[in-house]
């Protein structure tokens, strides 16, 4: 094999073939072996395997191809950068055959891992403080964060997700069409989410609206018990 830099989609399946070819250019017999593809991100952590699918049915046409399909579940988790991969033969008495990517024995290419064509979703903000109102109730609000208005239309969906372990009481999503927080901001109530404690599953709330900034506040202490938030607006 020769090396080329090979291009991947995040978002789909991505399907590469390969052809094994000796010094002379000329397509090797891969019947028989077990095409192995290794491919490891920017800090040479292992991200993906998997065994190659061997075409070679004897015929000029299909001799040494083989394909490696790279799934979307794979990619799921990485973002956007250079991998780098390897790839090798196991015969059918175990031993492992190395392949080459170029003519001075080099055996690593280069994958470009582009998340252009499908985005996806983008990452949630996180919320895992909280702060007391005062000393004379039990509420406690976690910091504001910013609702973005600006990517969001008049029906601007957010979706948020509590994680708790215990907690009873009651969690109220809060609103501000405030262009900065202060002591003095005033907050309305957009959602009300009760829990009795025997959730074991995280609590999702959705709400609409076009704000300036988003907070969390509770009716109990959320110590221990309201482990994070998580918030895509």
């Amino acid at each position: 094999m020769y090396q080329r830099q090979v291009q991947i989609y995040k978002g789909i399946d991505n399907v590469l073939e390969f052809r094994l070819l000796n010094a002379d250019q000329k397509a090797v017999d891969t019947q028989g072996y077990t095409p192995k593809f290794l491919a490891f991100d920017e800090n040479k952590n292992l991200v993906i395997e998997h065994d190659g699918v061997v075409l070679d049915d004897g015929s000029t046409a299909t001799r040494g191809l083989f394909t490696v399909t790279v799934t979307e579940n794979d990619l799921l988790n990485l973002k956007q950068q250079y991998l780098s991969y390897t790839v090798y033969l196991i015969d059918n008495a175990g031993e492992k055959v190395i392949s080459y990517t170029d003519t001075h024995f080099g055996n690593d290419g280069v994958i470009k891992l582009s998340a252009e064509a499908f985005p996806g979703a983008k990452a949630s903000k996180q919320l895992q403080s909280f702060t007391k109102t005062d000393t004379d109730t039990d509420d406690y609000v976690s910091e504001a964060i910013n609702a973005e208005p600006g990517i969001n239309g008049n029906e601007a969906l957010h979706t948020a997700v509590i994680y708790s372990d215990g907690y009873v009481g009651d969690v109220y999503v809060e609103g501000t069409l405030e262009n900065q927080i202060t002591d003095y901001t005033q907050w309305a109530q957009l959602a009300e989410i009760v829990f009795d404690g025997s959730e074991t599953e995280p609590t999702p709330v959705n709400f609409n609206g076009v704000l300036s900034y988003l907070r969390f506040k509770t009716s109990d202490t959320p110590t221990d018990k309201i482990t994070k938030i998580l918030i895509r607006n």
